[in-house]
């Protein structure tokens, strides 16, 4: 049998039997006219329905207007009572505006249920209900009132749904249960999963604040800063940096294993809390390892005219050294950058090892890098500390590449006589990696990640041949660069080192002039070396008093350097250079060598009466001493 009846539609709430709706009406609207009608003609009886997600529920509850009210302000204000649930067939005058909403409703059967059964469900709800009230703190005590005298199963789920934390999706779950015991057993299985979800949040809880204690005062003030960052624009949130970071890594083009190993390290930095010591070092892993420049390099220019042109500009002489120089190059561009042998760089110093390792990067259009291996004693310098260690980062070869972006640089290891001696041998660090077999797969001991350094182009320095161990000098092509002679030297300073000089003090090249026999009196008395750097200094020496006195004197600068003005600004002869000694009896000459240049030796001999015994005076080497033995012993043969 069906009925018509007034009708409520309550947009997005849910409303169970057996409670009470307070609702208020806009009379200047008209939205009175429904409640009107139900009091006027159907003994305020009215059905109350739920459009829930823009969707009418087939189930409504049918309802009594208990109170009506007429406020101040003009609108009307009832009480309604639900009573039960009942089945919508279907609506009148839904959708226009003007007219009350009228339904067309039937009833549903009652459930019944056998009494001891019914008693005994009741007692379990309640017996739940109280011990929900006392675990979970913010379920309120009135609800035990409300349901301790219900004799009705019916009313007491319904009564009891409402005063949980339920949401809409799950009151409408109720609202059409039909059976009072199916919807008990819901109301048990809601009541467990609360406990249950409550207990892992206490215990995380618990936990989080064990965690916390030590720091908590830490914790707060990195919240409090962090938020005021994020106030003012400042920071961004840590979801914001993970996916940046994922973004970064997809973006690589590294090996598959080199993804996989960032995406882990970046899951655990994310799953680190803010203030731990670990996000710190996680997160230089990352972006160290995201900053390699996995697969980049640069384009060669192996144009062999234009090499050594560039050569020719750069060092003066040097014709033999060139001539290898661009042999290399050649078969560099026959083999695709590809460098067969590793170059040593042999000589005193100042003649331009360094300067040739440039120039060669340069021909080749690479960039270049410089490590000192000079006094170095520990190997991690090279290849890095483990990620264990406190404050560990990667080793030179590695850093010099990030900081390059480049996988084919042009390396310069300087000073590799120099390396220092201790139980860790640094030069078979050296051989790993300049071995274009082994090179390929280096591991740098902080990436802890195979990286290819087969593209990179090695080039090495020494002063001293000997020094250099000999397992390290059978991998390399020695090329040694011999000291300028003094007409050499006059050359440079002419074509390229005053000029130098004048542009590092903001001069023009017009402004000071030097006479050649000045040249040659700052490198025969002034300095005593095989390259030109001492011969910069005096130049610059020089060139700073000139400088200093025109502008204290406010002069034009117009000066010629001559053999007077080097007195003037050096003062007196360092060096006194007599090589040779003639027509003096007693005294031979002799040729020195060492690393930094020759020079001749005046060797003196003299003799009294004695033992007869051969007395050696001065730092003289071994062969020396024995040369010395031989003559002695030719003379008395």
């Amino acid at each position: 049998m069906t009925k018509n009846i007034p009708a409520i539609l309550l947009k997005n709430i849910v409303l169970l039997p057996n409670n009470t709706l307070k609702l208020e009406f806009d009379n200047r609207k008209n939205d009175n006219n429904v409640i009107d009608m139900s009091l006027l003609f159907h003994d305020g009886y009215i059905l109350v329905a739920s459009d829930y997600m823009d969707k009418i529920n087939d189930i409504a509850v049918l309802s009594k207007i208990e109170n009506k009210i007429e406020l101040p302000n003009g609108n009307t204000r009832v009480d309604i009572k639900t009573l039960r649930r009942v089945k919508i067939v279907k609506f009148l005058n839904l959708g226009m505006k003007e007219e009350p909403l009228e339904s067309i409703f039937s009833e549903i059967e009652n459930i019944s249920i056998p009494a001891n059964e019914e008693k005994t469900i009741i007692n379990k709800l309640i017996k739940e209900l109280k011990n929900y009230s006392k675990s979970i703190p913010y379920v309120s005590n009135s609800i035990i009132n409300l349901i301790s005298n219900e004799k009705s199963l019916d009313k007491l789920v319904d009564i009891t749904v409402p005063n949980l934390n339920s949401t809409n999706e799950h009151m409408l779950l109720y609202l059409n249960t039909l059976s009072p015991v199916d919807r008990s057993k819901l109301l048990l299985s809601d009541i467990y999963a609360d406990k249950e979800m409550f207990d892992i949040e206490k215990n995380l809880d618990a936990k989080v604040k064990k965690e916390l204690d030590s720091t908590q005062k830490e914790y707060f003030l990195r919240e409090k800063m962090k938020l005021i960052k994020e106030e003012l624009g400042d920071s961004k949130t840590r979801d914001n940096e993970v996916d940046l970071l994922k973004r970064k890594v997809y973006n690589l083009k590294c090996s598959k294993q080199i993804k996989n190993k960032l995406l882990n390290e970046i899951n655990r930095y994310e799953s680190f809390p803010i203030n731990s010591p670990e996000v710190s070092v996680v997160k230089d892993y990352i972006d160290t390892l995201i900053s390699l420049p996995f697969n980049k390099y640069t384009k060669d220019n192996l144009n062999l005219t234009s090499a050594k042109k560039i050569l020719d500009n750069s060092h003066y002489g040097l014709d033999l050294v060139k001539t290898r120089i661009i042999e290399y190059l050649a078969v560099l561009k026959n083999t695709n950058g590809k460098a067969g042998t590793i170059l040593c760089l042999v000589g005193p110093p100042g003649v331009g090892k360094t300067t040739l390792a440039k120039v060669i990067a340069e021909c080749l259009n690479r960039k270049f890098c410089k490590i000192s291996v000079n006094g170095m004693t520990d190997e991690a310098e090279l290849i890095g500390h483990r990620r264990t260690y406190v404050g560990a980062y990667p080793g030179r070869i590695i850093s010099e590449i990030k900081k390059q972006g480049s996988m084919n640089p042009v390396i310069l290891i300087d000073e590799v006589d120099k390396i220092g001696n201790t139980y860790k041998d640094i030069s078979n660090v050296l051989l790993n990696i300049l071995d274009k077999e082994q090179n390929k797969n280096f591991v740098d001991s902080y990436i802890e990640e195979e990286f290819d350094l087969s593209s990179a182009i090695f080039i090495l320095t020494a002063n001293d041949l000997s020094n250099i161990k000999e397992p390290l000098k059978d991998r390399l092509e020695i090329i040694e660069i011999s000291g300028y002679t003094d007409f050499e030297k006059v050359d440079i300073v002419k074509k390229h080192l005053f000029k130098r000089v004048l542009k590092d003090n903001g001069l023009k090249d017009s402004f000071i002039k030097i006479t050649d026999d000045a040249i040659k009196k700052i490198i025969n008395d002034y300095t005593k070396e095989a390259g030109v750097r001492e011969l910069y200094r005096q130049l610059d020496k020089i060139v700073r008093k000139i400088l200093t006195q025109t502008i204290i004197n406010d002069n034009k600068i117009d000066e010629v350097i001559n053999n007077d003005s080097v007195f003037k600004y050096l003062g007196k002869e360092l060096y006194n250079n007599q090589n040779t000694y003639e027509d003096e009896i007693g005294v031979v000459n002799g040729l020195a060598y060492t690393v930094y240049g020759g020079d001749i030796l005046p060797i003196e001999v003299n003799y009294y009466k004695g033992t007869g015994n051969l007395i050696l005076t001065g730092s003289l080497g071994d062969i020396i001493k024995e040369s010395a033995t031989i003559a002695l012993s030719y003379i008395k043969s």
